[in-house]
């Protein structure tokens, strides 16, 4: 569906392992599109068919943007880079270096996750060792799908979460941080941490969001005043 002018919404399909919504910034017939996320394995047909279906020509996808590196979110991308292989790839840098470098456990999150998955679909180590093309930091202004977009570092889900954040329509693509129905992402795999995740949280509270684009679960466009407040106030005791 389509959110706003230049953000799509292509809804996760969870199966056996959750399968992370993919959000398209870019308008078709534009020449420039960026995917952000692209979600688990086996899922690449039905997220590039979904992005034709919008009006999109896969040539106009430039990149994808991670909004975290777990299995969830990236698990299709060498299905994807198959079909694509010029696209460019964006992380923070606090997992894109572990990517380049072949350390899995920013994708997995724990050894029993990783030996359950490899079992499960038959993945070698080293499937998920990828040049980045582009680590991105926070703070950083992208222009994408003829938006600026913020960069907001978010860790604590993990190491290297970031958030996506349009200021002048109050658009956040939070990856797993803070999702609707007052949930937020957990804080006990590799990198993670409650405390910094609840900093995270303590951090997007102060912008104004009307739209809440999560990478699980339902989408927001109506987010109530002090939503995001309210999220950090009630996990604050458990997140230490």
């Amino acid at each position: 569906m389509k959110v706003d002018d230049g953000v799509y919404f292509i809804q996760g399909q969870d199966e056996f392992i959750p399968d992370s919504h993919t959000y398209v910034l870019g308008e078709p017939g534009s020449g420039e599109a960026t995917i952000i996320d692209v979600g688990l394995m086996g899922k690449s047909q039905y997220k590039l068919e979904s992005i034709e279906a919008l009006g999109f020509d896969l040539k106009e996808i430039k990149r994808v943007l991670m909004t975290h590196t777990h299995l969830d979110h990236i698990g299709c991308l060498p299905e994807i880079l198959d079909v694509l292989p010029d696209l460019e790839l964006w992380v923070h840098e606090a997992e894109g270096r572990p990517l380049e470098q072949g350390d899995e456990r920013v994708v997995y999150g724990m050894e029993m996750f990783r030996s359950m998955c490899q079992s499960q679909y038959g993945i070698p180590d080293g499937k998920f060792t990828f040049q980045v093309h582009r680590k991105v930091t926070d703070g950083e202004s992208l222009d994408l799908g003829g938006a600026s977009w913020q960069v907001i570092h978010i860790p604590g889900h993990s190491p290297g979460s970031i958030a996506l954040y349009d200021a002048a329509r109050n658009i956040l693509i939070p990856g797993d941080t803070v999702y609707a129905d007052y949930a937020i992402g957990r804080f006990d795999l590799h990198g993670a941490s409650g405390a910094q995740l609840r900093d995270s949280l303590a951090r997007l509270a102060e912008l104004e969001v009307d739209i809440l684009l999560p990478g699980h679960n339902s989408i927001m466009t109506n987010v109530p005043k002090d939503y995001i407040n309210e999220v950090a106030r009630q996990w604050g005791p458990y997140l230490r």
